[in-house]
């Protein structure tokens, strides 16, 4: 064998170990940028979560002491009309019952 066919030997073998640190460094990166984003998403997913529990603990508290914010009466009924809003609540808990119903019949 020639020298320049060993030369081109260790070139190539240089080459592909090269390629081949490259794409691992590449990789690594890649893989380290996911684990930050996955996270930060998991992060804000968890404030988001803690402000809405902190909002519905304020409503519950303002409920039970008597200050019902407007938010808890629905928008079609008058805030006067209490039988109105027990029954708009009552037909909406059914509707939402059967949705459930129909979604575990579904998931079976």
């Amino acid at each position: 064998m020639s020298n320049s066919v060993i030369h081109a030997f260790f070139v190539g073998r240089a080459a592909a170990q090269g390629l081949s640190e490259l794409l691992e460094d590449s990789l690594a990166n890649v893989l380290s940028e996911l684990g930050k984003l996955d996270a930060e998403q998991r992060e804000r997913l968890r404030q988001f979560v803690e402000q809405v529990e902190e909002r519905a603990s304020r409503e519950s508290e303002a409920v039970m002491s008597g200050r019902a914010s407007s938010s808890v009466v629905p928008l079609n009924s008058k805030p006067g009309d209490l039988q109105a809003t027990i029954d708009e609540l009552r037909s909406e808990i059914a509707r939402l019952r059967a949705e459930l119903q129909i979604y575990r019949n579904q998931s079976i």
